[in-house]
């Protein structure tokens, strides 16, 4: 019973098609590895384009995630007794469903570059419209059932996108081996067309927050950001995916209720009667949270540790299928055992990592992105071969290892974002923190684009392959530097 104890009450206190809405979105979300595999293949079988050229509008394509607080900002100045996320999630999966069609069926658009690009624009600004819609509507339904259910409904979230990856990786390959590139576009389609029908079926009431305790804990977080800040001490904030200390939660439940807070409830009255001051709203608890020095001068290094970092991933792809003769169906299983090591590396970083010192965990997760960066020169320059070690184990060992610790650096300001969150702008300040880390990496990723273009790699011209991952090697190292911008005292759970 105790293994079905937990998904009924997750249903009890969510609803079942919530969670089945949860699940399909993330699931949707890791399964895109299906098709952007096709995608690529088509950029370097079909078009004949440059590995420059296709890092670059990969790039342009992924744009849409960087600017995610835009979304969040729609989604949440509608007045909290008025709002309702599912129209947003329609339109977004409409426009995640229609490129795919297109180019399923029109030869003509999905051999123009400028229109390839163009559709995969549109179809990343659906899939990054619902991520932040989907989002909030999780913030929203933990504040109303309790923050006992907050790692749980994070953990549901997570394991669907792994899930998702695993078999999106598992059947791309085998897709590609066997389906023409256009028939997978069109089979992919049909998830997003089965969210969009989804969505019409998930209630979606404005259950909004009672605002002397929305306000309360907000009050609570931001007090706890400010004793932060001036004890330097990691101890003195609370997190509600997270397990608190029994004595701080005991102190919350008898600590009165401000009389700024009652005005503030008073106030948000007010303010929730318009979109406009609404929005008005959202910025300044936007402002007032990420104004913080423990939260701006992390995610400050945080940006710069992803823009120094000039991304290649897309010429080692030309490399792995053009000098190395890979199968699409390898490479497949090799980005399932990237899904497998970020599942690891999550349960490594909650088991062992989450109460060292966040300098430490950052160091040692860029001090193994560069050991990742010494394989790939390794790989290149050919220098494994005189050991008898094959291609194929230096690329799967290479994949599981980035995925795996890419999480280290994950981890903590995913926590870190989900605590300051004040009532009624979920979205957007969620947002705000994935749309940094997309906005550096793709920096990172053009930068990429440009040294790759530099250095004249091309599909048969890889020479100046192992310079370039030298490059990337040192940009990896650089941020150790800066880790000054972490309060020293800071740890993982920050908590």
């Amino acid at each position: 019973m105790a293994v079905w104890g937990w998904p009924r009450r997750m249903a009890a206190s969510f609803g079942p098609s919530f969670l089945c809405l949860v699940c399909l979105i993330y699931f949707i979300q890791g399964f895109r590895s299906f098709v952007w595999t096709a995608v690529s293949y088509q950029m370097k079988d079909v078009m004949k384009l440059t590995p420059s050229a296709s890092q670059f509008l990969v790039s342009l394509a992924y744009f849409p995630w960087s600017i995610k607080p835009i979304y969040g900002i729609l989604s949440d100045c509608i007045p909290i007794k008025q709002r309702k996320r599912t129209p947003y999630l329609i339109i977004s999966s409409f426009l995640s469903l229609l490129p795919w069609l297109i180019l399923g069926l029109s030869q003509t658009l999905r051999s123009s570059a400028n229109m390839l690009t163009a559709l995969l624009i549109v179809q990343n600004l659906g899939s990054a419209m619902a991520d932040v819609v989907i989002d909030a509507m999780v913030a929203e339904a933990v504040r109303s059932a309790g923050p006992e259910f907050a790692g749980d409904l994070q953990s549901l979230s997570w394991s669907s996108m792994a899930v998702g990856g695993i078999f999106g990786s598992l059947l791309g390959g085998y897709a590609l081996s066997n389906l023409p590139i256009h028939a997978i576009y069109v089979v992919f389609s049909a998830l997003p067309f089965f969210q969009l029908v989804s969505c019409m079926f998930v209630e979606d009431s404005p259950k909004g927050f009672q605002s002397a305790i929305d306000e309360h804990k907000y009050v609570d977080n931001q007090s706890a950001v400010t004793a932060f800040s001036e004890k330097g001490s990691s101890e003195a904030l609370g997190y509600e995916g997270t397990r608190r200390r029994k004595g701080t939660r005991q102190n919350n439940k008898r600590r009165p209720l401000p009389k700024r807070t009652e005005a503030n409830e008073k106030h948000n009255g007010s303010i929730n009667s318009s979109p406009s001051l609404s929005l008005t709203s959202a910025f300044f608890s936007l402002c007032t949270a990420f104004k913080q020095p423990t939260i701006l001068r992390p995610m400050a290094w945080f940006f710069f540790s992803n823009v120094t970092i000039p991304n290649i991933s897309t010429v080692m792809f030309y490399y792995q299928t053009e000098e190395l003769h890979l199968e699409a169906s390898f490479l497949g299983t090799g980005r399932v055992i990237g899904w497998f090591s970020l599942i690891l590396g999550t349960y490594t970083y909650n088991r062992y990592f989450k109460h060292k010192k966040l300098r430490n965990i950052l160091v040692f997760a860029h001090v193994g992105l560069a050991i990742i960066c010494l394989l790939d020169i390794v790989l290149v320059s050919r220098l494994h071969v005189q050991y008898g070690i094959g291609d194929k184990y230096m690329v799967l060992w290479g994949s599981a290892l980035a995925d795996a610790i890419n999480q280290f650096k994950m981890m903590p300001f995913l926590i870190l974002s989900g605590q300051l969150c004040p009532p009624g702008i979920e979205g957007t300040l969620f947002a705000l923190f994935m749309s940094i880390n997309n906005l550096g990496s793709t920096l990172g990723s053009f930068m990429g684009a440009a040294l790759a273009s530099a250095l004249n790699i091309s599909t048969a011209q890889f020479d100046n392959l192992a310079l370039g991952l030298s490059v990337q090697l040192i940009g990896t190292l650089l941020p150790i530097g800066f880790l000054f911008l972490i309060p020293k005292e800071v740890t993982g759970l920050t908590s």
